[in-house]
């Protein structure tokens, strides 16, 4: 007999709309124990099953219990000073290179949206470059990607961009408006009650499963340069 799928409650929608209402240290030190029953123990046992498939689906990442993000808000530098995320989210990073200086897969839940997606979202300029570079010598298998009818489907891959060509390529280069990325991004907004559904996590793996080749085209030339260093 198959196991449930994991999948989230409608007391995780409600747990964080009432969070976007009171993102106070009071409220929710009164109410730490429904966030660990309704938003951090669903998102556990999602991470959880996920270890068990990505040997299948994406060998190269990894799903553990880190994988989530905390709820705490970095507020140092921000001039909204709310303490706490009204959403739940986990990225799922390279096995080796370090987790933001790399490509990998990710979703998260807010009251509003169920967004599922991945890519590399802050790569530094060496990545970045490396990236490009690869995606010239490789632009055959990049477009077969990034152009097929699924990502299509997904919005195409997008992120920040430069007004120009990088310094190095033609402006004219065949490669142009990918060339210009300064992110790589691929994914959709869903309804969120789709993550309490029964079908929430066979349309997260399928999701995953359409993006993991793209994830392991950008690492291809990242984890290349981390293994001449080594």
């Amino acid at each position: 007999m198959s196991r449930p799928a994991p999948r989230f409650s409608p007391d995780t929608l409600k747990f964080l709309q009432a969070l976007k209402r009171n993102n106070t240290r009071e409220w929710f030190g009164a109410h730490k124990d429904d966030y660990e029953a309704q938003v951090r123990g669903p998102m556990l046992a999602v991470i959880e099953r996920l270890a068990e498939d990505f040997p299948q689906i994406a060998p190269d990442l990894v799903a553990s219990p880190r994988s989530m993000y905390r709820v705490y808000r970095d507020t140092r530098f921000s001039a909204d000073k709310t303490p706490y995320k009204t959403h739940v989210a986990a990225s799922f990073s390279h096995q080796v290179l370090p987790k933001h200086e790399s490509a990998g897969l990710y979703f998260h839940l807010a009251p509003d949206q169920l967004w599922i997606g991945g890519g590399v979202y802050a790569p530094q300029t060496p990545q970045l470059q490396r990236i490009r570079e690869h995606v010239v010598t490789n632009l055959r298998t990049f477009r077969s990607l990034a152009e097929s009818p699924a990502f299509r489907r997904l919005g195409g891959v997008r992120g920040a961009m430069l007004k120009r060509v990088p310094r190095g390529y033609s402006q004219d280069h065949e490669a142009a408006e990918y060339l210009r990325l300064k992110q790589f991004l691929v994914g959709e907004e869903l309804d969120p009650k789709l993550a309490i559904s029964p079908r929430f996590y066979g349309t997260l793996v399928r999701r995953f499963t359409t993006l993991a080749p793209f994830i392991q085209f950008l690492n291809a030339p990242l984890a290349a340069a981390a293994r001449f260093k080594l």
